[in-house]
């Protein structure tokens, strides 16, 4: 299952083949390279376990070509949207998808792991986002095997400081009691309960498995800027039952027509 957002570096070549996917059952059309990083599930059940509300400011972090955030945006109605990627060519992308399925929402070139000056100067002042929404590069580099591609490599692998500078960058902008919604590796759950014990609580966690007999292999999960409610862990999410057959729940939240318990509050 591919991962869905990314702070990936610069795009080396723009003029590279560009698919057009459809996302939530074709509700959402996106264009996005072919070769590379490419939304995939991770993104839509990112999307649908983020606590959203009507008239909220909701900011995806490492957007890539917005496949989240826009699907949030698609779910939500009226929601003021911010998207946020390093990298130019993905970032020109999602401005491009957000217009072509008629969703409202800003872009900015941002280094997610930038100082709060950076933020401010694109408008992410602290204190100013009702929801965040996240899925930083996750896969451990002393055992994911380097891909030829940088753009790639830099999207999927992530440093010592790349999970706790991003749950800072979010808990900065985030107003009191806002909402975090992110998605991880199942086995850096330790790496994420750590990261999120300064100033976050009433955590939330949605584990996810591949298939019925086997171990997580990712969580989402929910966080409260300032929470005080003890953590929750959420009966475990199946992508495929016993028999192998596609769970019949998650088919319907890839195709738009649900959410996920940790959107609900």
């Amino acid at each position: 299952m591919p991962a869905s957002a990314t702070n990936c570096g610069q795009m080396t070549n723009l003029a590279a083949e560009i698919t057009e996917d459809g996302f939530l059952g074709g509700q959402l059309q996106l264009r996005q390279p072919r070769s590379g990083h490419r939304a995939g599930h991770d993104a839509i059940l990112l999307a649908a376990a983020t606590p959203a509300r009507s008239g909220e400011r909701v900011v995806d972090l490492g957007s890539g070509v917005g496949a989240a955030g826009l699907s949030v945006a698609r779910r939500v109605w009226g929601i003021d949207l911010v998207l946020v990627e390093i990298d130019p060519g993905l970032a020109e992308l999602a401005r491009n998808n957000a217009a072509a399925n008629a969703i409202k929402a800003e872009v900015v070139i941002l280094d997610v792991e930038a100082d709060a000056t950076a933020f401010a100067a694109v408008g992410l002042t602290p204190d100013s986002a009702d929801v965040v929404l996240m899925n930083p590069p996750f896969n451990d580099s002393t055992r994911h095997r380097a891909s030829p591609d940088g753009v790639r490599e830099r999207a999927h692998v992530a440093t010592a400081t790349t999970l706790a500078a991003w749950v800072h960058a979010a808990r900065r902008i985030l107003k009191s009691n806002g909402q975090l919604a992110m998605i991880w590796r199942a086995d850096g759950i330790a790496d994420v309960l750590a990261a999120l014990e300064r100033g976050f609580g009433s955590l939330e966690i949605l584990p996810v498995h591949g298939e019925a007999a086997s171990p997580a292999i990712r969580i989402l999960v929910r966080a409260t800027k300032g929470g005080r409610a003890p953590t929750r862990l959420h009966a475990a999410l199946l992508l495929n039952e016993e028999s192998g057959v596609p769970n019949k729940w998650v088919q319907e939240i890839l195709a738009g027509k649900g959410e996920l318990p940790l959107a609900r509050r």
